[in-house]
């Protein structure tokens, strides 16, 4: 009779103790994106091991029936807080695409416990009080393609077949920034500047970001490719991802 229960608590182990978890990658995209930019890693990722979360940020991808005027930077770092919260997520391995730095560098400063590790792919990487819009300087003419709130640049055009860029809410990219606490230096961070091929990585419009990162100590990896290698390389940026995750 103890034979049975010995195999039920043996189960139990392999299933239940948190050594037998799968590590959890969770994914932020960038402006005008949504979770949809990462399809193609998202496999390639879980056939690593990896539990991979992707977040759409409100009034983005498939949210964008949300999406509103009002939407504002405090609102997209709540998302993902929201995620971790809600699905009770610890030792997460947060990565932030462009805009998406933004984002991880806000979740960072509030739940630094739960995360494991930070990844900033061609991504922001804000100092307390800074906003995306001052960080993009003139790369961005935002009040070009500002039309009621919302920032449309040139390649967001109705009718193309989905999934699709679409407008993004200017103030995410005007509201400044709080970043106040200490912890968040503390988490293991790396920042991978993609490079696309013939170009110099100093004309980079990541450059200073990336220079940014090497000043706070953090492991910079320069990678070939355009801004969004997850689309275009996605075997690539999974095999990146997947060898930084177990590092």
């Amino acid at each position: 009779m103890l034979l049975p229960a010995f195999r039920f608590c043996l189960l139990f182990v392999l299933v239940w103790h948190p050594l037998a978890a799968k590590p959890v990658m969770l994914i932020v995209h960038g402006a005008w994106g949504g979770a949809w930019q990462f399809a193609k890693v998202d496999p390639l990722l879980r056939e690593q091991g990896y539990d991979v979360r992707r977040v759409t940020l409100t009034g983005l991808g498939e949210r964008a029936h949300l999406a509103s005027p009002g939407i504002g930077l405090e609102t997209h770092i709540e998302d993902v807080l929201n995620v971790i919260r809600f699905e009770n997520l610890t030792d997460i391995i947060l990565v932030g695409h462009s805009y998406g730095g933004m984002i991880i560098s806000g979740v960072a400063d509030r739940l630094p416990e739960r995360i494991a590790r930070l990844v900033y792919l061609d991504a922001m990487v804000p100092e307390d009080g800074e906003s995306a819009a001052v960080l993009t300087g003139n790369r961005l003419p935002l009040s070009e393609m500002t039309r009621d709130g919302f920032m449309i640049p040139v390649w967001v055009k109705p009718g193309k077949p989905h999934p699709i860029d679409v407008p993004h809410p200017l103030k995410t990219f005007t509201d400044p920034i709080s970043l106040k606490n200490p912890t968040r230096e503390k988490i293991p961070t790396t920042y991978i500047l993609t490079v696309e091929t013939g170009q110099r990585p100093e004309a980079d419009a990541f450059w200073a970001s990336a220079e940014r990162a090497r000043a706070r100590g953090w492991t910079v990896i320069e990678f070939e490719g355009d801004h969004n290698p997850h689309w275009r390389k996605p075997a690539e940026t999974a095999a990146l991802l997947g060898s930084l995750a177990r590092d």
